[in-house]
């Protein structure tokens, strides 16, 4: 299976940055643009929404998942149902303002009808965890060879496997997985930041990343852990204001946060460096902190040199203890002084 690296830009401590707007437009195009904006003031590298409907997403007597005492709606239906308003037209509207701001389109389809319009909107697809068993989505998805990316929220391995099983023989060629925990928000004990490493071991040739439910910090720790733990694609949840009640704001990022998060990213870039050392910002230190061959007394002229009146000291401007056993019993030409750093023509 190829390498999404030919798709998607991010790479070690570059990471791919979606911000998941999701539905915290709560209905409003104009919200929805200003989130764009805002998103790529922060730094984002794409901003993303979710489509659906709440009549083909849940029955009306699904139970809620998340944290009753943050969202209070008593089901998922009539969640969605508050802002499923958009369609085809608005999501078009929305790519086009992600273009003038340079920033790339993405929304989750969570039905099949969902992925026809979007497809000619997106770069690739985007799955969320709760669909990792929906064959009929992944296999819709899949067929319009597009790079897909899933989220594995509450999956085991061997559902792991088998998405990525429907997905490439339903035609997906380019598969990228995010770790994910669903719980909205994710306590810092239950994030199990070390879940990337296992997908990574398991499933080498996907490019791995994360989607963070964790209330943000100063600088987004978990994000910064993943990014160090080899996440190349990052998906957080985004708003304008994390004060707001709803189950996407209180756990979400905002411009200020993503802007805070980018910049302690440049921070490890520089502490990282690169493959090929560079030593030469070091010069002083090999010339002045190493070591010379030094006379430890006074040595007389047709004295041999030995352990006994030799020894190493810095700084490095004589000869390298390197060169230790070929100073080793050759015959002084001169006297030389205690502490004397010895030459190559003090003897012979």
């Amino acid at each position: 299976m190829p390498h999404m690296k030919n798709k998607l830009p991010g790479k070690f401590l570059s990471p791919y940055i979606i911000a998941e707007i999701g539905v915290n437009h709560e209905g409003s195009i104009e919200l929805a643009k200003d989130l764009i904006d805002q998103a790529a003031i922060g730094g984002a590298h794409a901003a993303k929404f979710q489509t659906y409907k709440a009549e083909k997403i849940a029955s009306k007597n699904s139970p809620a998942y998340w944290d009753r005492l943050k969202e209070k709606t008593p089901s998922q239906y009539e969640l969605f149902k508050k802002y499923d308003n958009f369609g085809a037209k608005e999501y078009e509207m929305l790519a086009t303002h992600c273009e003038k701001r340079n920033i790339d389109f993405l929304s989750t389809p969570f039905d099949t009808d969902a992925v026809d319009f979007l497809n000619p909107l997106l770069k690739y697809f985007k799955i969320a965890s709760a669909d990792i068993t929906n064959v009929p989505l992944l296999r819709k998805i899949a067929s319009t060879n597009k790079p897909v990316v899933l989220s594995t929220g509450a999956s085991t391995i061997p559902e792991i496997e088998f998405a990525i099983q429907v997905l490439e023989k339903s035609g997906a060629k380019e598969i990228g997985l995010l770790h994910c925990v669903l719980n909205y928000p994710t306590l810092i004990e239950h994030a199990e930041l070390a879940q990337i490493n296992v997908l990574q071991r398991t499933f080498s040739n996907c490019i791995i990343g994360y989607s963070d439910h964790v209330a943000p910090d100063n600088t987004i720790s978990s994000l910064e852990l993943a990014t160090l733990l080899g996440a190349i694609i990052l998906e957080k949840h985004f708003t304008h204001d994390k004060t707001l009640p709803g189950n996407d704001h209180y756990h979400a990022m905002d411009k200020e946060d993503l802007r805070k998060f980018i910049q302690k990213l440049e921070i490890y870039r520089r502490l990282y460096g690169n493959m090929l050392r560079d030593i030469s910002n070091e010069a002083q230190a090999r010339k002045h902190a190493r070591r010379s061959i030094v006379a430890s007394k006074n040595i007389e002229a047709g004295e041999c040199l030995s352990e006994d009146n030799i020894t190493t000291k810095r700084p490095g401007h004589g000869i390298s203890p390197v060169f230790w056993d070929d100073v080793l019993g050759k015959k002084a030409l001169k006297n030389i002084a205690e502490d004397t750093i010895i030459k190559y023509n003090f003897f012979s």
